[in-house]
């Protein structure tokens, strides 16, 4: 793997304090994070050094379910079939075990993706509502992005930003995610009192964080 390789990207990130690896579940691509004066080249004779890491990282890689009649995807911690109908009427219609769609097989897939991502900007926002109104804190903005390297984050200015994907996860998880980010407007850290806070509002904290461990990039390989 070289620097023109189309599976190695380099991001500088000024919050990076050493080199570090970690793989795209999308497409196996490996992400090498660098702090802003770290050399390029010695980054990339570290990952050489690391290829049998690597390869087992991409081995390790979930296999989204096809996107497709038969197939399936997570929406709120429950996992829905899809169900192609050549006669159903337009739009996509949900009941308790699937997802109902007709039109061309070929635009399912990004049809799903629009409809899981207008999920997202009802529930997401609603969501984070709720716990700022339990919280008594209250964020400047709330953006929806799709980012593979966090979940969710928290500006110095009060800006929070959610990963849309949290919509598929179970709803303790999203929730977790939220009061983590909302925590931040009190404790601008990762210090116990932080910890506490947190733990104050979500007691399932540990096992929400095992299940993101766990399921997490299954999600962020969808689409």
């Amino acid at each position: 793997m070289t620097r023109s390789d189309p599976l190695v990207r380099f991001r500088r990130s000024s919050r990076a304090r050493r080199v570090s690896l970690r793989l795209d579940p999308a497409d196996g691509s490996v992400i090498i994070t660098l702090p802003p004066d770290a050399s390029e080249a010695k980054a990339l004779d570290w990952m050489r050094a690391n290829t049998t890491w690597i390869a087992r990282q991409r081995a390790a890689l979930p296999r989204p379910s096809a996107l497709a009649h038969g197939g399936t995807i997570p929406f709120q911690g429950a996992l829905l079939t899809i169900v192609h109908r050549p006669d159903a009427s337009r739009g996509i219609h949900q009941d308790e075990t699937t997802l109902t769609l007709g039109g061309d097989p070929a635009t399912i897939p990004s049809r799903l993706l629009t409809w899981l991502k207008g999920q997202a900007t009802l529930i997401l926002p609603a969501s984070l509502g709720r716990w700022s109104q339990e919280m008594n804190a209250h964020p400047a903005s709330l953006t929806l992005r799709d980012v593979r390297s966090r979940w969710g984050s928290c500006s110095h200015e009060g800006r929070i930003m959610l990963s849309w994907r949290l919509v598929m996860a179970p709803p303790p998880v999203r929730d977790y995610v939220i009061v983590h980010e909302l925590a931040h407007l009190t404790h601008f850290d990762h210090s116990p009192a932080f910890w506490a806070h947190v733990e104050r509002f979500c007691p399932v904290r540990a096992r929400s964080e095992a299940w993101l461990r766990t399921h997490g990039r299954a999600l962020l390989a969808i689409g």
